[in-house]
């Protein structure tokens, strides 16, 4: 909340220099600055003041920041920038965070930056490059450091004195044979508290196991989550260790499912730019609306079966939006859980039908409970008992149906390989609407005419 705050409080004071204190007070707080801090900032101006404060950033972080943005904004800046400053912004990057900018190069620069690499480095690029980008080898740094384990830590700390560096957020060596087949991890707090005698082998933890390379980023983070790591390493198919991930790889991926989740819910793109055009902006959400409309003509398509019914019994027409709108919220609810509980692996055959029938029985109490609450109010409201009775009926028939359609509709949309958090909510909302509506103005007509 903290951090937060200060990158609130440094946009204001940011634009308050530009506009009173001139371009050299503004450039001196954006040099002062964190990349990801200049990267927030970036994203949270528009487009013209973006341009302006891009040209203040120190061409050495320029590349560090790049990696910060979301796609969209990072986009649109390197559409502006000449190929001499992106090969430069790319020189110096970490291998992970330069396997992330390389697929948003124009191919020309890709081709510069690589070639302006060491062979090494080039190889161990290429190496993060050939793993699916959201998958464990996609997230992993391949910069580790790796001993035998028939040496002893006195040896492993002279190594690593002549060495005289380590990588950033390294917490342990990982500890490999001959083959470079993971064995186990030596933490570092051992090896400076340890017998220098000690051997590796002995000293070594085992409890870490490796991550394979082709796991996909959720089940990292839920290796992350689980086993409280700080740091895990990346092995392929032949147990040989490729990189590690550490837990500001995993944030990053907790960040954007949870940004997914939000964005996908209304039909957008988490990478979205708050201040692109607007024909841009309203090209992008048109889709989504059109969809909605679609399903909107279904529902009233159903209304529209009825009509003779309501020209006959008006009262209908104005209780009609509460069914429906009560199956929605009782849908969602539903909905809600089901996709976070298939994101977090709680589902499967062996329980689904357990719980698809505990979905199926809240939503019957909630629907015999609310169904005399709103046959009460209609009955009080029109003095027609009658009608109470049809939006009971109609009431609980949709809020069971609702959350049946809650829990069934995510597991469906999975099995076709359709993302239940884009496509989940409109299914929903269509089954409610048809359901309360048929339900209601069903028996309606069978019941009052």
């Amino acid at each position: 909340m903290e951090a937060r705050e200060h990158t609130l409080a440094n946009l204001r004071l940011l634009r308050e220099k530009i506009g009173v204190d001139g371009m050299s007070a503004a450039r001196m707080l954006v040099g002062s600055l964190h990349p990801a801090e200049v990267a927030r900032l970036l994203e949270s101006l528009p487009l013209q003041e973006r341009s302006l404060i891009w040209e203040m950033v120190d061409p050495d972080n320029e590349g560090d920041v790049l990696v910060e943005l979301n796609e969209k904004v990072r986009d649109g800046l390197i559409e502006a920038m000449e190929t001499d400053k992106l090969v430069a912004a790319a020189e110096g990057m970490e291998l992970d965070d330069l396997a992330d900018l390389v697929a948003d190069l124009p191919e020309a620069v890709t081709k510069q930056v690589l070639q302006s690499m060491g062979h090494q480095d080039r190889e161990r690029l290429d190496q993060v490059l050939a793993y699916d980008e959201d998958s464990a080898g996609g997230l992993m740094n391949v910069d580790i450091v790796t001993v035998r384990p028939d040496v002893t830590l006195g040896v492993v700390t002279r190594y690593l004195h002549a060495r005289g560096e380590i990588p950033d957020g390294t917490d342990s060596i990982y500890v490999v044979n001959r083959n470079n087949e993971y064995c186990g991890s030596l933490y570092l707090s051992r090896l400076l508290t340890l017998d220098p005698d000690q051997s590796v082998a002995e000293a070594m933890s085992t409890d870490v196991m490796p991550i394979p390379a082709d796991t996909a980023s959720e089940e990292v983070v839920w290796e992350f989550e689980n086993r409280d790591l700080l740091s895990a390493p990346v092995v392929d198919e032949n147990n040989r260790v490729v990189g590690r991930i550490t837990v500001d790889d995993v944030v990053d991926v907790i960040r954007d499912e949870a940004e997914h989740s939000l964005m996908s819910a209304a039909g957008l793109d988490e990478e979205d730019d708050m201040f692109a055009p607007v024909v841009k902006s309203a090209k992008r959400r048109a889709l989504w609306l059109g969809v909605n409309l679609a399903t909107a003509f279904l529902a009233a398509s159903v209304v529209d079966l009825f009509q003779t019914t309501l020209d006959k019994i008006v009262l209908l027409a104005v209780l009609m939006p509460v069914v429906p709108s009560m199956g929605g919220v009782a849908g969602t609810q539903s909905l809600t859980i089901t996709t976070r509980a298939l994101a977090l692996g709680q589902i499967d055959r062996s329980n689904a039908r357990r719980i698809l029938r505990k979905e199926v029985l809240v939503g019957l109490l909630n629907g015999l409970g609310w169904s005399i609450v709103v046959g009460v109010c209609t009955y009080v409201w029109f003095n027609d008992w009658r009608i109470g009775g049809v939006i009971a009926g109609a009431m609980l028939i949709n809020l069971v149906l609702a959350a049946a359609a809650g829990f069934s509709i995510p597991l469906l949309l999975k099995r076709i390989n359709i993302d239940p958090a884009i496509a989940g909510g409109v299914v929903l909302t269509t089954v409610t609407d048809v359901v309360g509506y048929m339900a209601f103005l069903g028996l309606g007509a069978w019941y009052l005419l």
